[in-house]
C-alpha cells in the first residue's frame, strides 16, 4: 500500500471516533402544511419549525423535522412519537389529560380565537358588535356565543382565510377567527391593516407544547431548559409570523366603556362561579344531569375516580377551566368522551362549569 493510501486509512481511523459520537439530531414531528405554524417549504418553515431549530441549536444538536399531518390527532401522535419515528410532536395541546402516555414541555404558544377589527375602532366585546355583521368560523365556541345574540348578524365562514376576505370585501364589519391564521393572513396579504386581538374568555384559548413519550422525560427536561434560554427569540418569531400582539379582549364581558382585560399569562381564567348567578348555577346543574350523568353520575357522583368531576380543582388547580373547555370542545375519543361542540353552546358549557365549581371537593 502506497503512502497516500496509508495516510487516507490512518485519517479514517482517527476520524471514526468523532463521527460515531456526533450528536443525534433532534427529530420533531410537525405538520407539513399548516402555516404559520409549520411548513415543509424551506422558504417559509413556520413558527414551530424555526423554534425547533433554535431548541436543537441550544442543545448542540442538528434539527430534523419529521412531517406528520395533524388532522388525525392522537392517532398520529401514537404512530409517530410513541412508535419512535420522532422524539417529540411539536404543537400538541398542553393539556395534562391530552394523552396519558406523553410528558409535555413548557408552553410554547397560546392558541385560540381572536377578534379582528379595523384599526382604530372601539370594538371590545359583544355590546359593541350590536347591529354589526360579524364573520365567524362555523362550529366554533365563538359562533355558539354569537348565536344567542339576535342583534348581531353572523356571516358564517369555514376558514380564517374566508373570514379575512369577507372583511376585505366589506361583507363583514368584524370577524372572530383562529388567531394565528388571521394574524398571518393580515401580515402577509393585507399589510397589517387589521387589529387582531386574542379573546381572553375561558374556552377561547389553549396552550401548545411539545409532547414526548414518557421514557423521554430527560430529553423533555433538556428541551425545557433550552426553551427557557431562548428569551426574546421566541417573541421575534411570533412577530415574524404575524401572531397577534394586541391586548386580549374578553368577548362576553367587555364593551367600549370597559377597559380591556389583562393578558392571560398562562392561558387560564379565574374561576367563574363567583360571578355566576344562582339561576345560571341551577341551569348548569340541570344541563349536567340531562347530558353528562350517564358517564359521570347523577349530580357528578360516581365511584370511578377517573370520571369524578368533583375533584377537578384538586386535580388541575387553576387549570380547571382550561381543561374543562378543551375537553368538552375536543373530546377524548379513546376514552369514550365525545366532542360536545354543536350539541351544547358555549353559554351552556359555562353554566355547567359554574355549577361544577360549586361542588368541588364535596
Amino acid at each position: 500500500m502506497g503512502w497516500p493510501r496509508l495516510c487516507a486509512a490512518a485519517l479514517l481511523v482517527l476520524l471514526s471516533p468523532l463521527t460515531s459520537h456526533a450528536a443525534a439530531p433532534l427529530r420533531l414531528c410537525a405538520d407539513p402544511d399548516n402555516l404559520p405554524l409549520s411548513s415543509s417549504n424551506p422558504a417559509t418553515p413556520g413558527f414551530y419549525v424555526e423554534l425547533g431549530q433554535k431548541i436543537a441549536a441550544a442543545l448542540h444538536r442538528p434539527f430534523e423535522p419529521v412531517w406528520a399531518p395533524t388532522q388525525a390527532g392522537e392517532r398520529e401522535v401514537r404512530q409517530t412519537v410513541l412508535s419512535g419515528h420522532c422524539d417529540g410532536f411539536i404543537g400538541v395541546p398542553r393539556d395534562p389529560d391530552f394523552m396519558a402516555s406523553l410528558v409535555l414541555s413548557k408552553p410554547l404558544l397560546t392558541l385560540g380565537y381572536a377578534m379582528v377589527t379595523p384599526r382604530g375602532t372601539a370594538i371590545r366585546g359583544l355590546a359593541d358588535l350590536s347591529g354589526k355583521r360579524v364573520a365567524v368560523q362555523f362550529a366554533t365556541p365563538p359562533q355558539d356565543v354569537l348565536a344567542e345574540h339576535d342583534e348581531i348578524t353572523m356571516v358564517t365562514v369555514n376558514t380564517p382565510a374566508e373570514g379575512m376576505q369577507a372583511l376585505a370585501n366589506g361583507e363583514a364589519d368584524a370577524a372572530i377567527l383562529w388567531s394565528t391564521s388571521a394574524g398571518w393572513i393580515d401580515h402577509t396579504r393585507m399589510h397589517d391593516a387589521w387589529r387582531v386581538a386574542p379573546l381572553a374568555d375561558s374556552g377561547m384559548h389553549w396552550q401548545a407544547a411539545i409532547g414526548f413519550a414518557k421514557d423521554h422525560a430527560v430529553l423533555r427536561d433538556a428541551v425545557d431548559r433550552a426553551i427557557g434560554s431562548l428569551g426574546g427569540a421566541i417573541k421575534a418569531l411570533e412577530v415574524k409570523y404575524g401572531f397577534p400582539t394586541a391586548a386580549p379582549l374578553p368577548l362576553v364581558q367587555a364593551s367600549s366603556q370597559d377597559p380591556p382585560a389583562a393578558p392571560p399569562q398562562d392561558a387560564t381564567s379565574q374561576s367563574p362561579h363567583n360571578a355566576a348567578s344562582a339561576k345560571d348555577i341551577a341551569a348548569g346543574h340541570q344541563l349536567f344531569n340531562d347530558n353528562c350523568e350517564h358517564c359521570h353520575g347523577p349530580d357528578a357522583v360516581t365511584g370511578l375516580e377517573a370520571r369524578n368531576l368533583r375533584h377537578l380543582a384538586l386535580r388541575y388547580g387553576d387549570k380547571m377551566n382550561q381543561v374543562f373547555f378543551y375537553t368538552v370542545t375536543h373530546g377524548r375519543p379513546t376514552e369514550g368522551m365525545p366532542n360536545w361542540s354543536g350539541i351544547l353552546t358555549h353559554a351552556q358549557f359555562q353554566k355547567i362549569l359554574d355549577w361544577l365549581h360549586t361542588i368541588q371537593g364535596k
